[in-house]
């Protein structure tokens, strides 16, 4: 294979002046309103033990960058930001600080076999709630995340909520052991409705409870769930009456209309054990992020202690606010070697007013015309010809 100089890695992308300047004004809303909400940014390496985040992550092993370091250590490029947050916070440093509010801005890497339009890298925002394992913390996350959309103005947000744990104990309900229920999870996971009723009717539930079984994929509301609650199972009682618990926190919140309750809704990303949600807005079909309680990762690192956050996608933001170029106030001054200190001068005064000023060194030969429609507005400095 020869590559040509202006290639690119797999999945690598250049990100042009345009582009550069929206990631970085939504950066400064998004941490905005994260700081505001009492969490410290923080920054992780890019680097990261194989051994520890790369297998602990949930991203698969084929998707991860992996690197030999001088002494012969794999490292990874860091797949995720949640394991290595977790990670610092089970550190001494914080251990003690419990709970603690970490935020974050930071680029990730997932390796790609094929180009297929899927960024190999690509920036994540996002927080991470540990030491609080109540449902106000799941809820404090969530109502966050909407904050950080409203101030992006995106439009129609939504969210779609599940909940490992409870789908988990309602599969056991209906019979299936841990290999079937894993089936299933794949069809939720894919959101495959047509190869989750063809699975249904390949595993031995009872014919009488078929229906309700299939029922699982189409729930939108808290209420909806009652119907596979077993009263006499305190677990799933105590994580139901956590749900309606919650629905009422959002509601109050004035996220009542923005809210799917999908009992059949799942993440790819493992390590999530009780409460999840995806996270989506008009002009994207895809995610914008995801989030979630994820406190048996939490023990990985030798703590007992709740954790929940989210993430959301900086590249499918920008797909949804950075459609079309917005027209700013740029003014070029061009100038010459007589009109060198009126030019300088007068830039100095424009960019103090706020406007954005372009200096250029122009003889005779650069002519106004080259310019127009570049700028919105060209200056030539008495003196110069």
């Amino acid at each position: 294979m020869t590559i040509q100089m202006f290639e690119k890695p797999l999945g690598m992308r250049d990100d042009f002046p345009f582009i550069a300047k929206k990631k970085a004004e939504l950066r400064a809303s998004g941490t905005s309103i994260i700081q505001q909400a009492g969490y410290d940014l923080l920054q992780t390496p890019t680097l990261e033990y194989y051994e520890t985040i790369g297998k602990i992550s949930a991203i698969a092993d084929n998707a991860l960058f992996k690197l030999l370091d001088s002494q012969g250590e794999t490292l990874v490029l860091r797949p995720d930001m949640t394991s290595p947050i977790a990670r610092i916070a089970a550190s001494k440093l914080l251990k003690e600080k419990m709970p603690v509010r970490l935020g974050y801005y930071s680029n990730v890497f997932r390796a790609q076999k094929r180009e297929g339009g899927r960024p190999a890298e690509f920036e994540q925002m996002g927080v991470e709630l540990i030491g609080d394992d109540s449902l106000y913390a799941d809820a404090e996350v969530i109502i966050l995340a909407w904050n950080v959309l409203k101030k992006l103005d995106i439009k129609s947000s939504r969210f779609v909520i599940g909940h490992t744990q409870l789908l988990q104990l309602i599969l056991q309900d209906f019979g299936l052991d841990s290999e079937q229920i894993e089936k299933v999870h794949a069809t939720f996971v894919s959101k495959n409705s047509v190869g989750f009723e063809s699975l249904a009717n390949q595993l031995p539930i009872e014919p009488s409870r078929r229906e309700s079984f299939i029922g699982l994929m189409s729930t939108s509301t808290v209420e909806e769930w009652q119907q596979w609650i077993d009263p006499h199972n305190a677990k799933q009682n105590s994580l139901f009456e956590d749900m309606k618990k919650l629905k009422k926190i959002l509601d109050r919140s004035g996220l009542s209309d923005a809210i799917t309750y999908d009992l059949s809704f799942n993440s790819h990303m493992t390590y999530y054990t009780g409460l999840v949600f995806e996270v989506y807005g008009a002009g994207s079909g895809f995610s914008l992020g995801n989030g979630g309680r994820y406190d048996g990762l939490m023990k990985q690192f030798g703590l007992q202690v709740g954790a929940t956050g989210f993430g959301l996608r900086v590249d499918r933001l920008l797909e949804i606010i950075s459609a079309v170029p917005e027209q700013e106030n740029h003014t070029l001054i061009l100038f010459d070697e007589l009109s060198e200190d009126k030019a300088f001068d007068e830039a100095q005064k424009l960019r103090e007013q706020g406007v954005r000023v372009t200096l250029q060194f122009a003889p005779a030969v650069l002519a106004v015309d080259r310019f127009s429609g570049l700028f919105s507005k060209v200056l030539r400095m008495e003196g110069a010809n």
